[in-house]
């Protein structure tokens, strides 16, 4: 964990910078985190020109001003792990602002926009109100590359091309490389090839990012196969909401973080994100064997219409509720399920016992595989322990990410997650429970992702870092979203600045959009 000496941090934040007054705007009178994780001061945050021009006790000038008086004044917050692809469409981003998120980064569990660079060039005509980064994704990839024959390894061609996919995604600009190993096609790769196209990312020093292939029962394996692909292609690694699923697991957070510092002490650069629920969302479809999803909708409904293997793929699942220690889907909530949108919010066994009269196991199934069939739908898993949160939130290496994509507010039943994660954080875990100090959760939200993301002159209130900026109220910031009844903004987040233009001004969401594509700078990086 970072820290400046603050003896010279104190020394340069007071000192009085030439060209003083001469500012757009001015911060006055709240207590500074400046994203280090170093104690709050009593300061003034003076902007000029999109960037922080000083920091401290100033003298009074013309430029405008913001009383943060009994506020705290922070970095913006940067979301490491979404998936806001449709911010193109929903360019104003509500959900994120008021959660004081300021920066995203997209592209992750493997799917993103093919290009890279057609994806900024649409950002940036859509005129965000949030700065938008993205990985490659390995799916996307090795779609393209494999079309829809996935359960085997590409051939010599294919990879080659999955390869030259890479780098130019890493040439327009992305981050890095994401894998989803739990989705369709990137579920039926190997190890090796993997390695083999975050070699490519490496070399443009970015970082690899995974859903991994197991957070359960095999989450140890699925570790030794990120160290792995990390060690062999000499590349940063960080493990996507991390997190233990399922009864059986409960309780070994510790574990899981000593076999990550073991890998850490190793030489290995491995980070994790969080969002701080116990229910995680992703589509219904994954709890269906991969090997019967294989090959797209056609082949699905013929292996539904042979008897034989129908009874097949109906064991497989329920030896898989079996070995999570689960007798039926109850802990499954359907979020968004476009063919019948009356189950949105039901459970798996509510469901079944609307539509289909029954809730008995086999009739659950009967249910998962329909909606699988008539296109799918989202949902929300309750699986996880509070306690495991916790643990994993108090490591100082696990960054805050929402794992959400920009919310249409009213739509669906969605985690609540894309409302309340970073404002959950300040208000769960640091006030009401306070198992983090606000520097340390502030930390988790700016200067860790930006170092790890390599995001430069982003994270930190510092002068000539980016005016990315939220002024909060710590007593009064809440997520006030919930399961059953998601769509609330968070409250207590007052006022967001982003390039040092304000998205919220006292509650208010402006109309101008100054977010910035943010294209990675290869070898430059946040310096410490």
């Amino acid at each position: 964990m970072i820290r400046f000496w603050p003896l010279l941090f104190l020394g340069l934040i007071f000192a009085l910078p030439s060209g003083a007054g001469d500012y757009d705007l001015v911060i006055r009178g709240g207590r500074v985190i400046d994203g280090s994780g170093n104690p709050a001061i009593v300061a003034d945050v003076a902007i000029k020109e999109g960037r922080v021009a000083a920091i401290g006790r100033l003298p009074q000038s013309s430029a405008a001003t913001v009383d943060a008086t009994g506020m705290v004044v922070v970095p913006g917050f940067i979301d490491v792990h979404t998936h806001a692809e449709n911010i193109t469409l929903l360019p104003r981003a509500e959900n994120f602002v008021r959660m004081g998120v300021t920066t995203l980064v997209t592209g992750n569990c493997g799917g993103s926009a093919l290009s890279v660079g057609d994806f900024f060039r649409k950002v940036e005509e859509a005129k965000p109100s949030v700065n938008v980064a993205t990985l490659i994704g390995h799916n996307t990839v090795r779609e393209k590359a494999m079309g829809g024959d996935f359960d085997r390894a590409p051939s010599e061609v294919e990879l080659t091309e999955m390869k030259s996919l890479v780098e130019q995604g890493m040439k327009d600009g992305a981050v890095g490389l994401s894998t989803g190993l739990i989705y369709l096609p990137g579920t039926f790769s190997k190890t090796d090839e993997i390695i083999e196209l975050a070699k490519v990312a490496a070399q443009h020093d970015g970082i690899y990012a995974s859903h991994m292939r197991n957070e359960g029962t095999g989450i140890f394996d699925a570790l030794n196969e990120l160290f792995r692909i990390s060690r062999e292609a000499k590349i940063r690694a960080e493990i996507s909401h991390i997190k233990l699923g399922g009864k059986t697991m409960w309780g070994k957070a510790d574990t899981v973080l000593a076999v990550i510092e073991k890998a850490r002490a190793e030489g290995l650069e491995i980070t994790q994100d969080q969002y701080v629920y116990t229910a995680s969302s992703t589509t219904l479809s994954t709890l269906i064997p991969k090997a019967a999803r294989e090959g797209g909708a056609a082949e699905f409904r013929k292996r539904l219409d042979d008897p034989q293997q129908k009874a097949a793929i109906v064991a497989e699942m329920k030896r898989d509720l079996e070995r999570s220690g689960r007798s039926g889907y109850e802990y499954a909530v359907i979020a968004s399920y476009a063919r019948d949108r009356s189950l949105n919010g039901k459970n798996i066994a509510e469901a079944a016992k609307l539509k289909r009269g029954a809730d008995s196991l086999d009739e659950q199934i009967e249910l998962v595989l329909e909606i699988h069939r008539n296109g799918g739908a989202s949902g929300v898993f309750h699986g996880m322990n509070e306690e495991d949160v916790r643990v994993f939130l108090r490591h100082p290496n696990t960054m805050i990410a929402s794992d959400s994509g920009v919310r249409e507010f009213g739509a669906s039943v969605p985690h609540p997650r894309g409302y309340g994660n970073n404002a959950r954080v300040l208000a769960r875990y640091v006030r009401e429970q306070p198992i983090i100090r606000l520097e340390d959760a502030v930390r988790k939200m700016s200067s860790l992702p930006a170092q790890t993301f390599r995001l430069p002159r982003r994270g930190l209130l510092r002068e000539g870092f980016q005016a990315d900026v939220v002024v909060l109220d710590p007593r009064q910031v809440a997520d006030l979203a919930t399961f059953s009844d998601p769509h609330h903004y968070a409250a207590g987040i007052r006022d967001v600045l982003v390039n040092g233009k304000a998205v919220l001004r006292n509650g208010e969401l402006m109309a101008d959009g100054p977010g910035q594509a943010i294209r990675a700078s290869g070898i430059e990086s946040v310096k410490r």
